[in-house]
């Protein structure tokens, strides 16, 4: 597993984790020292960005509310948006088959439909959305 796939699915563990135990991802991560500083940068701007971040996934993801989604989901999809919007060097294409990836491994084929579909319609108007 290349090393930025690594990371990202580091940062969705934390926040899925950091959801159930209502707690912030860096007290996750302290529990593990040797975490990827792009891990730890992903969850952090996720979680400082949680309102903006929701506020997209709500809005193009219509036919699924984001508290029906599965956590892990959630997870996924936020730390790929935050890609997206906040670091415009990550390539778009990149951004979404990783999160797809993702959801491969740590959901269902189903939900790697339905992210792959919400985030590929926030991709193709990345640069129309405001930035957060």
């Amino acid at each position: 597993m290349r090393t930025r796939t690594k990371a990202r699915q580091r940062a969705v563990e934390s926040l899925f984790e950091a959801e159930q135990r209502s707690v912030k991802s860096s007290e996750i991560f302290e529990r593990n020292p040797d975490v990827n500083d792009y891990a730890i940068e992903l969850a952090y701007l996720v979680e400082t960005n949680i309102d903006r971040i929701d506020e997209v996934i709500s809005t193009y993801s219509q036919d699924w509310p984001l508290e029906r989604m599965p956590a892990v989901d959630r997870a996924i999809v936020r730390v790929a948006i935050a890609e997206l919007l906040l670091m415009p060097e990550i390539d778009s294409g990149v951004a979404v088959s990783e999160a797809v990836e993702i959801a491969a491994t740590l959901s269902t084929p189903e939900s790697g439909k339905f992210i792959n579909g919400l985030l590929g319609q926030i991709a193709t108007i990345r640069g129309s959305l405001t930035a957060l």
